[in-house]
């Protein structure tokens, strides 16, 4: 049985918001409207989600875009802690899930991430 990196929910908290630290700020700064979320496990109908964008992309909001609760990224610690070994991994591999959902925000499409390295 494969072993599972052990990490503590605020451990894996924080590897997000380092994460998110990352993004560059001429990028953090045009994000309205958006909340970050840690859960432990993804939906049972997809059990090896990483990460999981809620919302309208910027792209696609319009004059009717007003009083809605903000857009919802989730950041599923279970998945991500089952499928690294080290530490090193964890942080690589939650930068990418955050990355990923916070490109989803501004409107980019999985194609497009792919297209630039973010599986």
């Amino acid at each position: 049985m494969a072993s599972v990196l052990e990490m503590t929910r605020e451990e894996f908290e924080e590897l997000v918001a380092e994460a998110l630290d990352r993004i560059p700020q001429e990028l953090t700064r045009l994000m309205d409207n958006v909340a970050v979320f840690v859960e432990d496990e993804p939906p049972a109908d997809d059990p090896e989600l990483l990460g999981l964008y809620e919302g309208t992309p910027l792209t696609e909001r319009g004059e009717w875009y007003a009083g809605v609760l903000p857009d919802r990224i989730t950041v599923y610690r279970g998945p991500t802690l089952r499928m690294c070994v080290t530490r090193e991994e964890a942080v690589h591999e939650t930068e990418v899930t955050v990355v990923h959902e916070v490109a989803h925000h501004f409107g980019i499409d999985d194609a497009r991430l792919h297209a630039l390295g973010y599986g």
